[in-house]
């Protein structure tokens, strides 16, 4: 009789053992607020930005960093960068692109370009200065921001990250869209336009030096627009995510320096990938940066890699960056 009541006793503890192991942890992993390692994709989408500016070519060797050192592969594509790149993640098209600080904060508040907050945005974080240059010819008569008016004037696409820097750059000097003679185009068709005089100056938010300007500075005197003092105070002082910044002599053939502003450049991953995968993205990217041929590679270090960043960090890049002791 003692047998025949033990053994139904310790099946039914041999299941209640194991039914408490499969229903331990609600998440199911260590992955945090990720997603989960087993819906990884095998190929991951780059966007970073179009061909003529800085994310193109540094989102090619991140790619390859990342296919190196990682167990998927990594695609870099073109896009329209910040916004573009921000909504591509929220919609899943993509899985890991480029952005600006200032862009990507107003994303998840929901203003400006974007008409409602995103949800499935977070940093793994910034890379290096992004300058806003205003680019045209020593012969255009445009030595100041004030001289912008009336003029043909690109400013990026629409709720674009440098669309929404010449608007705050020209409200700061008291000046709207109105005032100029707006045109929506990319930096190879801005610089394109200047040289054939289509249009009279361009505004640009990258690192510098950029290869579209470049390329005009290679066969017209490329002037660069200052920003004066008092104007960088008040710009930054109304929007915190921009720092005072210079344009080298040298640069683009320029015979001083030239103050400016910039915003910082960054990458933004899905909520959806996993907190080991974007921990092991982070690592690899952040650790081999000083292999990358770019010149802004020599701003990637996890020292500052949380500067500027004011959105929700991945749980797997907040990991390399505890383990490296940034704050």
């Amino acid at each position: 009789m003692k047998k025949k009541w033990l053994s139904p006793l310790a099946l039914i503890f041999a299941l209640l053992l194991f039914l408490a192991a499969c229903g331990g942890d609600d998440n199911g992993s260590s992955e945090g607020d990720g997603g989960d390692s087993s819906t990884d994709p095998d190929m991951l989408q780059l966007a970073t930005g179009g061909t003529s500016g800085t994310y193109y070519p540094l989102g090619g060797e991140m790619a390859k960093i990342i296919s190196d050192n990682t167990d998927v592969e990594a695609n870099a594509i073109s896009s329209n960068a910040s916004a573009e790149n921000v909504l591509s993640i929220e919609n899943g098209d993509v899985d890991i692109a480029f952005v600006q600080t200032d862009v990507v904060a107003h994303a998840v508040e929901g203003i400006n370009a974007f008409d409602e907050p995103v949800e499935h945005v977070m940093a793994m974080g910034s890379l290096y200065p992004e300058t806003i240059q205003i680019v045209t010819t020593d012969g255009a008569g445009i030595e100041s921001v004030e001289d912008l008016a009336g003029k043909t004037v690109s400013v990026g696409a629409p709720g674009s990250g440098t669309f929404i820097n010449a608007e705050q750059i020209l409200e700061v000097h008291g000046m709207t869209m109105d005032d100029i003679d707006a045109e929506n185009l990319d930096f190879g068709e801005s610089t394109g336009g200047i040289q054939d005089g289509n249009i009279d100056a361009a505004f640009i938010t990258a690192g510098t030096p950029t290869g579209a300007v470049e390329g005009l500075a290679a066969s017209v005197d490329v002037a660069i627009v200052p920003i004066a003092q008092e104007k960088i105070d008040e710009l930054t002082e109304a929007y915190p995510y921009y720092a005072a910044d210079v344009i080298e002599e040298g640069t683009y053939g320029l015979t001083e320096d030239v103050n400016t502003v910039a915003v910082l450049a960054a990458l933004a991953v899905s909520d959806s990938l996993s907190e080991d995968l974007v921990y092991e993205m982070t690592k690899a990217i952040y650790e081999n940066a000083e292999g990358m041929a770019h010149d802004k590679s020599s701003f990637i270090k996890a020292e500052t890699a949380l500067d500027g960043i004011d959105i929700e960090v991945h749980p797997g890049a907040q990991k390399y960056f505890d383990e490296a002791g940034v704050e």
